[in-house]
């Protein structure tokens, strides 16, 4: 089995493009076949790919050849095509976030252990060595005890972004909501992988520079167990587009990221010895030289590298009998924390969180 390459298919060809790319590089991986409803997108993959394509889910499910299905259609049905695949005895790479309420997350959770298939949930962040590098910190207690940790996604989406035939963005029933769901689920998701769990939330959201139905601004107030405060916002309505920006501190140090690492200062025995580790983070995680166009702008201005990581990961998983390095059940409570923001912004409340 430890040389044993698996056939993957993607169904929805919009950022599973992405997808095609990186199971196509990956090891142990191989593309099979592709599914989508628009015949231009499967011909586009098919003929760069030599993979065979189709407009039916049924026949991606029904053909032995596929062992692994990669989701990347509308979130809101990511729960019951997982399920279906699952029940299909196939193991599923599911895109962010796993769907769009907690019940269809444990939907989802509950087939995985009913069939013993593997099930690995996109966020590629949990793999870029930044993130893993913070989260050991805090982990080993480095920052001592922590006080804050504040986030912003200020990014840019046209109108027309929205508002092309069949776009299900910015749709509270297949999106799940806005900003928040789709471009911001992924600092949702590092801040209570590297924090830990949120107890309680406070949020406001609006609809702002677009026409659509959910929204396209969130700004919320996280508690978290271990006692420090936090704050998120983000937006598609922040022309031009700016960088990610972290802030994260505690009685002992700083973190600060924003298209790079900002500041790394932890205190030492000296504040030589503070400078010389910062000036070596640097060196490995300072600003990224600048591009005209990034994510920030432009959804398609990314490296799909992060996910062909997580291809590798579920092989691995499949070949080892082990557990992938993203579960349902890890990102569960991402999803738990984004309903609570949008709960706590309908009713202008706070809201609990863990039952």
């Amino acid at each position: 089995m430890s040389d044993a390459t698996f056939g993957f298919a993607v169904v929805g060809l919009g950022m599973g493009q992405t997808h095609c790319k990186d199971i196509n590089d990956a090891r142990g991986a191989r593309l099979v076949a592709v599914c989508d409803l628009v015949p231009e997108r499967v011909q586009r993959m098919v003929d760069r790919y030599g993979c065979r394509g189709t407009a039916e889910f049924a026949e991606i499910l029904a053909s032995p050849d596929i062992d692994v299905v990669s989701i990347a259609t509308p979130s809101g049905v990511h729960s019951d095509m997982t399920v279906a695949a699952l029940r299909a005895g196939k193991h599923v790479l599911c895109e962010k976030p796993p769907d769009v309420s907690v019940a269809k997350v444990d939907a989802m959770i509950a087939a995985q252990r009913e069939t013993g298939k593997k099930l690995e949930i996109v966020f590629q962040s949990r793999f870029e060595p930044f993130y893993r590098r913070v989260r050991q910190t805090i982990a080993d207690g480095r920052l001592g005890k922590l006080i804050g940790a504040h986030a912003s996604v200020h990014w840019y989406r046209t109108q027309e972004y929205f508002a092309s035939p069949g776009m299900w963005k910015g749709t509270w029933a297949l999106d799940g909501g806005g900003s928040l769901s789709n471009q911001g689920i992924h600092t949702v998701d590092l801040l209570q992988w590297m924090l830990g769990p949120v107890v309680e939330v406070y949020g406001k959201f609006g609809v702002y520079a677009h026409d659509i139905e959910s929204e396209d601004k969130t700004a919320a107030v996280l508690a978290f167990a271990n006692g420090a405060i936090g704050t998120l916002t983000t937006t598609t309505g922040a022309y031009p587009g700016s960088d990610n920006h972290q802030f994260i501190h505690g009685e002992k140090g700083t973190i600060e990221y924003q298209g790079g690492l900002k500041v790394w200062r932890i205190r030492a025995d000296s504040r030589e010895a503070e400078a010389e580790e910062e000036r070596q983070m640097l060196a490995l995680y300072g600003p990224k030289e600048k591009r005209d166009v990034t994510i920030s702008s432009d959804p398609f201005a990314m490296s799909s590298r992060g996910h062909m990581a997580q291809v590798e990961d579920l092989v691995r998983a499949i070949r080892e009998d082990g557990e992938p390095t993203v579960t349902a059940e890890g990102t569960r409570h991402t999803v738990e924390i984004m309903n609570a923001i949008y709960e706590s912004g309908r009713t202008g409340k706070p809201v609990r969180l863990g039952g």
